[in-house]
């Protein structure tokens, strides 16, 4: 094989990078209360706009807005009431610690388990960044 050969094989393997030019912008939550309950009509849409886990981001929420609840279809169902304020600062948290890049600041990463530790790896500028194991 020729070394453009090998170029175009490597090339095909890595994963592509969204170039958009535009900022990363984190969708506002959207939900309303019943009775005591909080529900987010559109959890998977943020979860797939931020491209993670959904039961990693919900553990997350549950834990940092101190509340019990549950997915019920698309929907995250929150069983205290809770001010889309607070629950968009919490969003605005997991990106910041789980999302974006510490280098770079895109929001092109993954998270990759390796052994005990989770590392956020840039797939924008390669870098490499333990994050907060436990959840």
């Amino acid at each position: 094989m020729t070394y453009e050969q090998l170029l175009d094989e490597a090339y095909k393997k890595v994963k592509k990078v969204d170039v958009a030019s535009g900022r990363f912008e984190i969708p506002k939550v959207e939900g309303h209360f019943e009775g005591k309950k909080t529900i987010l009509t559109n959890f998977f849409q943020i979860v797939s706009h931020i491209r993670r886990n959904p039961e990693h981001f919900q553990k997350f929420m549950l834990r940092e807005l101190a509340a019990s609840g549950h997915k019920d279809g698309d929907r995250l169902v929150l069983n205290i009431k809770v001010p889309s304020a607070k629950i968009n600062q919490k969003i605005e948290q997991y990106v910041k610690e789980f999302v974006l890049c510490k280098e770079c600041g895109k929001p092109d990463t993954e998270l990759k388990k390796q052994d005990r530790l989770t590392f956020i790896h840039c797939l924008a500028c390669g870098a490499k960044h333990s994050v907060r194991g436990k959840i």
